[in-house]
C-alpha cells in the first residue's frame, strides 16, 4: 500500500470515530430521524436474521465496499512518485476510504434501526458531497491541506441544521449536492474534456435518481417492477453509481490539467 493511502485511510477512520464518539454523547439526540421498517418500501423478512431483514436493501451495501476497494487499488501500481500524483492518489484514496465506511454505516442503519445508526448514516452523507467540492478547490488553487480540512469541518457543522428544524438534514444535503454540482461544472468548464462532460453527465443523472427513487420509494411499490427491488433500493443502486462516476470525472480532470492543451480532447 502506497504511503498516501494509508494516510487517506488512517484520516477517514479517525474522522468516521471522532463522529461515532459525537453521535453517543448524546449531542444530535434532538435531530429527527426516521426509524423501523415502516419507512420503506421492502418488506421484512421475518425468517431472516436482523442484518438480512430486508435483504436487498441490505446487501445493495457490499457494492459500496466493493467500490471503495477497486478504487483503492486503483493506480495503485503506478511508479510514478512526484508530489502531485501523491496528493491526486490521496485524493482518490480519502474518497473511496469513505466509500468503504458508508456501506457498512448504512448497512448497520438498515439492520438495527437504531437512532444512533440513523443519524450517523445522515451525517456520513454530507462530507462525501463535501469532498468533490474540495478535490474541485486542489485543482484551481494547488495543495492547501488547511483548506480541504476546513471544507469537511463545515460539512461536518452543517449537520447541526437538523437540530434546528425537522427538515434541516435535507437542506443541507440540498446545499450539498448544489455546490458540488457548481463546483464541477466550473472545474470542467477550466479542465475538462469531451470524456468528463460524460462522467459529469452521468454522475448528475446518478444523483438525480438517487434523490427521486429515494423520495418515491413508497409511491413506487403500487408498480409490481419495484415491489421487490424498491425505490429505495434502485436509489442505492444509483448512489453507487453516482460515487463511481463522480471518481471517473474527477481523475479525469486531474489528467486533463496536466496534459498541455493541443492533446486534450475537446
Amino acid at each position: 500500500m502506497k504511503p498516501e493511502s494509508g494516510q487517506a485511510l488512517c484520516h477517514v477512520a479517525v474522522a468516521s470515530c471522532l463522529c461515532l464518539a459525537t453521535v453517543y454523547t448524546g449531542v444530535f439526540d434532538g435531530v429527527f430521524v426516521q426509524v423501523g421498517y415502516e419507512h420503506y418500501a421492502e418488506a421484512p423478512v421475518a425468517s431472516l436474521p436482523a442484518f438480512l431483514a430486508m435483504p436487498f436493501n441490505s446487501l445493495i451495501n457490499v457494492a459500496y465496499v466493493l467500490l471503495g476497494v477497486y478504487w483503492l487499488q486503483r493506480n495503485a501500481s503506478t511508479p510514478e512518485r512526484s508530489a502531485e500524483m501523491q496528493r491526486a492518489r490521496y485524493l482518490k484514496d480519502v474518497f473511496a476510504a469513505m466509500a468503504l465506511v458508508y456501506g457498512p454505516v448504512q448497512w448497520l442503519r438498515i439492520g438495527t434501526q437504531t437512532r444512533p445508526a440513523a443519524v450517523l448514516d445522515q451525517w456520513f452523507t454530507l462530507p462525501i458531497f463535501a469532498w468533490p467540492v474540495a478535490w474541485c478547490l486542489y485543482l484551481d488553487r494547488g495543495w492547501k491541506p488547511h483548506l480541504l480540512l476546513a471544507i469537511e469541518c463545515l460539512s461536518l457543522c452543517s449537520y447541526g441544521l437538523a437540530l434546528l428544524h425537522p427538515c434541516g438534514f435535507e437542506v443541507a444535503l440540498g446545499a450539498h449536492i448544489a455546490a458540488a454540482v457548481g463546483q464541477a461544472l466550473r472545474a470542467h468548464g477550466r479542465y475538462g474534456s469531451v470524456c468528463s462532460g460524460v462522467y459529469l453527465a452521468l454522475a448528475v443523472l446518478s444523483c438525480l435518481g438517487f434523490v427521486v427513487l429515494k423520495l418515491c420509494d413508497h409511491q413506487l411499490s403500487r408498480w409490481h417492477l419495484f415491489q421487490r427491488l424498491t425505490g429505495h433500493f434502485w436509489s442505492k443502486v444509483c448512489d453507487v453509481l453516482q460515487f463511481h462516476f463522480a471518481f471517473l470525472f474527477l481523475t479525469n480532470l486531474n489528467t486533463c490539467q496536466r496534459l498541455p492543451p493541443e492533446r486534450k480532447i475537446h
